[in-house]
């Protein structure tokens, strides 16, 4: 049985991760012979507790999970650990006396309660005192009217969550509201108020970008580059000492550490380093995020045969980040980078064959919208089911990865 987990950062005030909401797949029930729904939601979560574990899901972060009217008073919802999950009482579970019974129950056991899009009514004061975490949905109302909803919980004390943040605008306006916690692809977003002055070691990190990505790389033109960095130089020669190359051989240079390190490596290595010194400002959430759909684009690209072209679908994936990173329109820097056509096409959302639907593909898994993961799946000739592993092995290879 294939399970579709994918998960949604949950940010502080200083950006920073406070933990991952857990999208599981729609139509669970569609993965068991049985129609209960609720039994079917139930497996799952035991599942991704006991097979995969929330701490790994999660990289040590709390993790969000929705539950049912049923989940809550079957007590399907106790069995995860408590110290690992936020219980999200989804917002169409009524408060009568078998749910608050239920929810008082679980908060008694150290679990901490949410509730989810939530709308004032005077009947929900009960789920209100038991929960610790109210989401708002900022986009099913007006700010004005987000705004008269914040002021009316505030004598409740609880820690507010603003979710469906889109833009760095959404962001501001929400923290300048008084929310504790904030979610969305706002961080994955570009704010472009003017073009961004690239100075110093920024501009060296993306003139090495374009240079890795010419037809044929220029190992001299590459070494006077990272030449010029300290820092670069350090972690290319640090890198190469690592146990992955196994060197017997004493470097004689940058060059010679280039050529040995081979051109596939030379263009992962940079392309990373580069991206994530150029995130310094941003939320680190963006290089994982980043770093994640490049090993599953990878990924999808060897089980469909691609061997060769592996790393053209790992750096499709990190180069999804680039104008957030520069705070540049992305047709703009597409024109100043070399890369292939196909990969170009996918990025811009503007065809692409094979690289845009396996990129459309994992964005799509990333989100947790199943339904058109599978729809690009199918237009790749390529068989989702095996998302789900790759996605698990994607998350420790960022974690063993240090991000």
């Amino acid at each position: 049985m294939e399970i579709f987990i994918a998960r949604q950062p949950i940010f502080r005030r200083d950006r920073s991760v406070f933990g991952y909401e857990l999208l599981f797949r729609d139509g669970l029930a569609n993965f068991f012979s049985h129609h209960d729904v609720n039994e079917a939601a139930t497996r799952v979560i035991a599942d991704s507790t006991f097979l995969f574990g929330f701490d790994k899901i999660a990289g040590g972060k709390k993790a969000f999970v929705n539950v049912t009217r049923e989940m809550l008073v079957r007590g399907h919802a106790g069995i995860m650990p408590r110290h690992d999950v936020v219980l999200e009482i989804l917002e169409h579970v009524e408060p009568d006396d078998e749910v608050i019974a239920a929810c008082a129950r679980l908060k008694d056991k150290g679990f901490t309660l949410a509730l989810d899009d939530f709308i004032f009514r005077e009947e929900m004061s009960p789920l209100i005192d038991l929960a610790s975490i109210i989401k708002i949905d900022w986009r099913a109302m007006s700010r004005e009217e987000c705004a008269a909803l914040v002021a009316r919980l505030e004598p409740y004390q609880k820690r507010l969550l603003a979710e469906k943040l889109e833009t760095e605008d959404d962001f501001c306006a929400a923290l300048d509201m008084g929310f504790h916690y904030f979610q969305g692809y706002f961080f994955c977003r570009p704010t472009i108020l003017s073009r961004r002055n690239l100075v110093g070691n920024r501009l060296v990190y993306l003139q090495l970008i374009k240079e890795i990505h010419k037809p044929e790389i220029d190992f001299a033109r590459l070494e006077k580059l990272i030449s010029q960095d300290l820092a670069l130089s350090y972690k290319l020669l640090r890198y190469i000492n690592s146990a992955f190359f196994a060197l017997r051989n004493q470097i004689q240079s940058i060059r010679h550490a280039l050529v040995l390190i081979g051109e596939v490596e030379v263009k992962k290595w940079a392309t990373l380093l580069s991206l994530s010194t150029m995130a310094e400002d941003k939320p680190f959430e963006l290089m994982k995020t980043a770093a994640v759909r490049a090993r599953m684009c990878e990924s999808v690209a060897l089980d469909l045969g691609r061997e060769a072209q592996r790393s053209e679908f790992f750096l499709m994936g990190l180069f999804t980040v680039i104008d957030v990173l520069l705070d540049r329109p992305l047709m703009e820097i597409m024109l100043e980078i070399p890369l292939v056509k196909e990969m170009k096409k996918a990025l811009l959302r503007r065809g692409g064959g094979l690289h845009r639907a396996v990129l459309e593909t994992v964005l799509a898994y990333e989100q947790g919208d199943w339904h058109t993961c599978e729809e690009w799946g199918e237009k790749a000739g390529y068989d989702v089911k095996q998302l789900g592993s790759h996605y698990m092995q994607s998350l420790q290879w960022v974690q063993d990865a240090g991000f």
